[in-house]
């Protein structure tokens, strides 16, 4: 059985919301805890907004990772796009259990992808949170958990880059049955 692994940039104060602030921030170990990431799925699982900005930004990327990211299956949930493009298949109809379907095969990994990502979540179906939490402070801004959203974790990793960065790595504990 796969896994889908939720990736995500963090303030101090929770927010994912456009992350150009995280970029003073980047270094190698970050470049390198990304790569890692990257070479353990088989497969992206993406939100609409989040495909359509990667879509414009990676194919013509000179980036180390850019070949290994282009050539990664997409699987992206939308009501909207029509032509699938950069290795992409559109999920339509019951999305969730399409995704339930392709977890059993695939070790899926979503970059940002919010709106998605809180869908997920509220199904219980993340496996692993890999949250990289910066040394910054928004103060407004989309979050990661919204209200009524619950979730039991067990941090399983932690690593301090190099730019003070913090990487916590959290796995879901299955809900004890009832």
């Amino acid at each position: 059985m796969g896994k889908i692994v939720l990736t995500m940039f963090v303030s101090l104060d929770g927010v994912v919301e456009n992350p150009g602030w995280s970029m003073p921030y980047w270094a190698d170990d970050i470049a390198a805890f990304k790569a890692e990431e990257s070479a353990e799925c088989t497969a992206l699982l993406l939100g609409r907004v989040t495909y359509e900005g990667f879509a414009q930004a990676w194919p013509e990327s000179k980036d180390e990772g850019a070949e290994h990211m282009n050539a990664l299956p997409k699987y992206v949930p939308t009501s909207t796009l029509e032509t699938p493009e950069w290795n992409a298949t559109f999920l339509k109809g019951d999305v969730i259990d399409q995704i339930r379907e392709l977890r059993k095969e695939q070790n899926l990994l979503i970059y940002g992808s919010t709106v998605l990502s809180d869908s997920l979540i509220k199904q219980n179906l993340i496996d692993e949170y890999r949250l990289l939490i910066y040394p910054v402070v928004l103060g407004e801004g989309q979050r990661l958990f919204h209200q009524g959203t619950s979730a039991t974790l067990k941090l399983v990793e932690t690593r301090t880059m190099s730019t003070g960065v913090a990487m916590l790595k959290y796995q879901r504990i299955e809900p004890a049955a009832e």
